[in-house]
């Protein structure tokens, strides 16, 4: 039987996963993404998903469902006679639409699970120091993260890797991962295996709330939060009562007996910021109302004398 596909998703992850599946000569029947949202300068500019907008090139129809239990949309996406759904980066679904296809629905999860079930698997590998991640395909079932695992595809998490750059990485790689077990699906050689709940950790949604900085603690940690959370949301510190984004960090080695948060600075090219063991090298920071910058630029119009010299003030 010729596979008929849905491709549910919304941001940038998910669309070379669609491409390839295009550019395969799979086809595509529909896809479901988010409602447009406004947003751009002042928040007067509807914007669309970058899936939707691949999806238009291409002319593939387009739902759009503000609630995924509508009739109106489970009637659209029935009539699409679609017999696998994939899944990449999209929302949690409701059984009446996992389980319309014949042969299901398939979802890319950015971790090794049963490790990091949950919304932000890249950040949260990177934060607790990780040096190795993946993607995994499987089947949907009712608890979010827990179906039956098709294929594994591991990757590494470099020393001063950024959630951004694991990110671009892993987005290609799960493309390849889609393609493969739809391939598999296709021919009906599925390897599915289950999932060990024992050996299962948490990848919860992060807030900029929880994105503050404890200078309190071994660079190595603080390094690996950084990064964990960089480019987006950003961990941040205050600096003279104003927010300070630190976006790249590097360790630096040099032990010191500062105390926590305390900055050092020749003014010109570098500035570190002093952990519990050692001194944090940063490179690319943002003060609350100035771009992001490199911090030699930030230097140029910052004179460290002119502050507290302390993070988290």
């Amino acid at each position: 039987m010729e596979l008929r596909i849905v491709f549910m998703g919304t941001p940038d992850f998910a669309v070379p996963s669609l491409r390839v599946l295009v550019e395969n000569g799979y086809t595509v029947a529909g896809v479901v993404t988010a409602t447009d949202k406004w947003g751009g300068r002042g928040k007067k500019q509807l914007l669309q998903s970058p899936v939707k907008k691949y999806a238009l090139i291409h002319d593939i129809p387009v739902l759009q469902p503000k609630n995924l239990k509508d009739p109106d949309f489970i009637e659209r996406l029935r009539s699409l006679r679609a017999n696998l759904q994939v899944v990449v980066a999209f929302r949690m679904l409701p059984e009446i639409v996992w389980t319309m296809p014949t042969f299901g629905t398939f979802n890319l999860h950015g971790s090794l699970l049963p490790k990091y079930r949950g919304a932000a698997p890249i950040n949260w590998a990177i934060i607790n120091g990780e040096s190795e991640t993946g993607v995994t395909s499987f089947f949907l079932q009712h608890e979010i993260d827990t179906g039956d695992m098709i294929f594994q595809e591991k990757m590494p998490i470099h020393e001063d890797d950024t959630a951004g750059d694991v990110h671009d990485r892993m987005m290609l790689l799960g493309a390849q991962t889609v393609l493969k077990t739809v391939q598999a699906i296709e021919q009906g050689q599925v390897p599915t295996r289950k999932q060990d709940d024992a050996r299962a950790t948490k990848a919860p949604k992060i807030f900029r709330e929880t994105c503050e900085i404890n200078f309190n603690q071994p660079a190595q940690e603080v390094h690996n939060f950084i990064r964990g959370l960089s480019p987006y949301p950003a961990a941040w510190s205050t600096l003279d009562g104003k927010q300070f984004k630190i976006l790249r960090s590097t360790l630096t080695g040099e032990e010191t007996h500062l105390p926590p948060g305390t900055l050092r600075s020749d003014d010109k090219t570098y500035l570190r910021v002093a952990c519990q063991d050692q001194l944090l090298a940063l490179h690319v920071v943002q003060l609350q109302g100035r771009k992001r910058m490199e911090i030699t630029d930030f230097l140029n119009g910052f004179q460290l004398a002119q502050t507290s010299g302390r993070l988290g003030q």
